[in-house]
């Protein structure tokens, strides 16, 4: 297969920990070959998209790369779009233009449109059944009721990653009015509040979906002391577990539901028995779970792309 992988700058990736890395290798270790693009890479001309990449390939722990070519996206048996967050407007730009490239002929992974339409945080609105209690709103009126009903909840923007700008209130907490007016932006920014969920300390698991199936382990990102976040970004403490089977019946109905709407690979956020995010633009923690566990979901990844491939009639190398 032919590869083409959008990221980040390749000086700002961890390579020790880094999944699009591990996909890549993987991919590379069975003869794919890769190619490697940034966002700005996708041009629109003359009607046509085109991508400039730059060929890829790892030298032992390190990586070279080759000259930019310009190439059609339907040249590649995939287009993984793996820029991490902010879901800002440069990202929003990205699926418009990768959906032009789709319409080209492109096989898209995750699907532009289904990035697009599904933001990590609102998305458990499609699951309340596991959701916890929460609300939507930029109103600090609303979001006052809703902590005097919960008495203790956490309240972070639409838009954050790794943790970033996730705030814990209670009732008693003197800093409620100025919190809601930084985190809202004096009401000019929509955000999420949850019902605060003490099973946090016992990890914020990441559960990964693959092709709507789900890979046997979670990692469980516990905080560290003094903090409320679980997040590894955030200082966290990552522990692969087995699925409970409260996380199999979590995992199987998401999976069933957005498999079909193009979202190849989904990265859960359940605390307790509790779905709190729905991760479609770059989910993690493939490294830390093939490290401790006999299950490397770069492998499942590599393999369920390569079924997705072959059936739609891509050689194999």
């Amino acid at each position: 297969m032919r590869l083409a992988v959008i990221l980040d700058p390749l000086d700002e990736l961890k390579p020790h920990k880094d999944s699009s890395l591990a996909i890549m290798r993987e991919a590379q270790r069975r003869g794919h070959a890769l190619f490697v693009l940034e966002q700005g890479d996708v041009l629109l001309r003359d009607g046509q998209v085109v991508l400039r990449v730059r060929p890829f390939s790892f030298a032992g722990e390190s990586w070279q790369t080759g000259d930019v070519q310009e190439v059609a996206p339907q040249h590649f048996d995939a287009l993984l779009m793996r820029k991490d967050p902010p879901f800002d407007l440069e990202y929003l730009t990205s699926t418009w233009l990768l959906e032009l490239a789709e319409a080209q002929g492109a096989r898209v992974i995750n699907s532009a449109r289904a990035l697009r339409d599904c933001n990590e945080k609102l998305a458990i609105a499609r699951f309340p059944q596991f959701a916890p209690p929460f609300l939507v709103s930029r109103r600090m009126a609303a979001l006052r009721t809703f902590l005097e009903e919960q008495g203790d909840i956490v309240v972070k923007p639409l838009d954050g990653m790794g943790g970033s700008s996730v705030f814990r209130l209670q009732r008693a907490d003197p800093n409620v009015n100025v919190i809601l007016e930084t985190i809202t932006h004096f009401e000019r920014r929509t955000v999420m509040a949850q019902r605060y969920l003490p099973e946090i300390r016992q990890g914020d698991k990441r559960i990964l979906l693959i092709d709507g199936e789900p890979v046997p382990y979670a990692l469980a990102r516990i905080p560290k002391v003094g903090e409320l976040r679980g997040n590894l970004a955030a200082g966290g403490t990552g522990v692969a577990q087995p699925l409970s089977a409260r996380d199999r019946v979590i995992a199987e109905t998401v999976g069933a539901a957005l498999r079909p709407l193009g979202l190849f690979l989904i990265g859960l956020d359940v605390i307790g028995d509790h779905l709190t995010e729905i991760n479609v633009t770059s989910p993690t923690c493939m490294v830390e779970i093939a490290a401790q566990t006999d299950c490397d979901p770069a492998v499942l990844f590599v393999d369920a792309l390569e079924r997705l491939c072959y059936k739609a009639g891509a050689g194999k190398p």
